[in-house]
């Protein structure tokens, strides 16, 4: 991952055409938007570059018309709901190229906004078809990418256009990357990385990457059940990926010749059944009837990751300890997530976290605030872990 950038810091935008690349992909029901958290995320580049006396272009992708126009699909009512959250009128233009998109830009004065129609109605967005790129760069006399959570696609308005104009990472990237950065590429030591989930196929590399780079991999979720079926132990009807048991033997062989530690959960919650409320009980992983599941690490399995936590200086996190959507399998994760939280606003403890379902799972744990840094960045957040170059962010590198 490039880490020298610019930022709007570095651009002299007063009186210029910013265009900015934000992710507005965000849940919408009926035409209205339903949460704005990625468009708060994302205000404070566009307020920074009003502020800077910038004529700002917002561009972004919305779902998968599929290079179609879709009214469905149209991000018209994000322009509303970013209006109010930057107390300004928002300008939308029908397409995100072309005359349409041209006249609408000629009519920005100094600080005003404009959002522009999905990318993605043009079948050359997901191609990063080299004119879409320039038609995009055409609107613009500088390119801000402050969507990290696409920057793993090169797509025309995520890499093409970077490539043609004065660029810069804007306030939520620039956060992201030097968040991200700290974490792996310069990190203070001992680091640990918690990585769960259901599945080990879909996080090998994810896996691999890590094994290479932390002092302590803990594994957690179902896919800690596969570590544990690889050890021997018998788990009963506990989700377990049995053609993926060669592969937890690798990274278990690879991390003892590398003299890492890997933490598998000791204790879980052994359940019949996986639903809301099921009799549980607490198990040791070497005592689990061929009728149970494991749903949840243990109370022991929580103290013994308390115990190597103590002695961490920074913590990755992607993917929950157990079932956590549903009670009473959310213990683990919850009690994990506390202690992390509380390592780090006692200035213990740099911790980033990321992925849907960890976000989540921290949400419910009620600490999302208290980590050091949040990603809401799902798939880029993953290729990172997995040590893959994202084109998004190699297009901004200071060349």
């Amino acid at each position: 991952m490039a880490t020298t950038f610019h930022t709007i810091d570095d651009l002299d935008v007063a009186g210029k055409r910013v265009l900015v690349r934000a992710d507005f992909n965000v849940p919408m029901k009926d035409g209205i938007v339903t949460s704005t958290t990625r468009i708060e995320r994302q205000a404070p580049t566009i307020t920074d570059l009003i502020a800077k006396g910038a004529k700002v272009i917002i561009c972004s992708h919305f779902d998968r018309p599929k290079g179609k126009v879709v009214p469905s699909m149209s991000l018209k009512p994000v322009a509303a709901a970013l209006s109010k959250i930057i107390n300004k009128p928002v300008a939308f233009a029908e397409d995100c190229v072309g005359p349409v998109a041209e006249a609408a830009v000629a009519k920005l004065k100094n600080g005003d906004v404009l959002l522009l129609e999905n990318t993605r109605f043009h079948a050359g967005e997901e191609k990063n078809d080299p004119e879409l790129s320039k038609q995009l760069a055409a609107l613009a006399d500088f390119y801000v990418n402050d969507a990290f959570s696409s920057a793993h696609r090169a797509h025309a308005s995520t890499e093409g256009v970077a490539h043609l104009l004065p660029n810069a990472a804007g306030r939520s990237m620039q956060a992201e990357l030097t968040a991200l950065s700290k974490a792996l590429e310069t990190p203070t030591r001992p680091v640990m990385a918690v990585v769960g989930g259901a599945k080990v196929s879909s996080k090998i590399g994810v896996l691999e990457n890590l094994l290479k780079r932390v002092d302590t991999l803990v594994i957690g979720g179902a896919m800690a059940n596969t570590f544990l079926a690889a050890e021997g132990k018998k788990i009963g009807k506990s989700l377990c990926e049995k053609d993926h048991i060669p592969t937890a033997l690798k990274v278990l062989e690879a991390a003892k010749a590398a003299g890492k530690t890997v933490l598998l959960p000791v204790d879980g919650a052994a359940a019949k059944e996986f639903k809301a409320g099921a009799d549980y009980r607490v198990a040791l992983v070497d005592d689990i009837k061929d009728d149970e599941m494991i749903l949840d690490v243990g109370p022991a399995s929580v103290e013994a990751f308390k115990a190597v936590l103590a002695n961490t200086k920074t913590v990755v996190w992607n993917g929950p300890f157990g079932a956590f959507e549903i009670p009473p399998f959310d213990k683990g994760t919850v009690g994990a997530a506390q202690a992390v939280a509380a390592a780090t606003q006692a200035g213990k403890l740099l911790s980033v976290a990321g992925g849907g379902d960890t976000v989540s799972a921290l949400n419910i744990a009620k600490v999302a605030d208290k980590f050091s840094y949040v990603s809401t960045a799902g798939g880029a957040f993953l290729e990172w872990l997995e040590g893959l170059e994202l084109p998004g962010v190699v297009a901004l590198a200071v060349k």
